[in-house]
């Protein structure tokens, strides 16, 4: 699956989530950290020993720092971004796919489309999006 010490980010506000998704990637194997706001992740990454996750997964909709600005601020990383959200707006859907979004998904989503979704979004390179339209 990548490096030994690959894991998966969850960024979300809802603890319950996070709980959820991790033990879900647990369960099939892939490390996975929690963080309760973009803000924190991007701390822990500015910290000197930390490493860029192999993907993130990410609410689209959070107080303070929402994902399509995460997204935007990780663009040139090239880490690949599953967004998940309790309703589907389409506009920001398509947004956050017109940006280069691994998938968006529904939260409460099917755990063996997330798994399947992960395992997609960590063999994807990691290449920052060229600025060509």
């Amino acid at each position: 699956m990548g490096s030994p010490h690959q894991f998966v980010a969850v960024v979300d506000d809802d603890d319950a989530v996070c709980r959820a998704l991790k033990r879900s990637l647990r369960s099939a194997g892939i490390e996975a950290e929690t963080f309760n706001s973009g803000e924190a992740f991007l701390d822990m990454l500015s910290s000197a020993d930390s490493s860029l996750p192999g993907c993130l997964i990410v609410d689209s909709l959070m107080p303070g720092m929402g994902g399509l600005e995460l997204q935007r601020q990780l663009a040139p990383t090239g880490v690949p971004i599953i967004f998940i959200a309790a309703t589907l707006d389409e506009a920001v859907r398509g947004k956050a796919l017109a940006r280069g979004a691994a998938e968006y998904l529904k939260k409460l989503v099917d755990s063996a489309l997330l798994i399947s979704t992960v395992r997609m979004a960590l063999v994807l390179p990691h290449v920052p999006p060229s600025d060509s339209p």
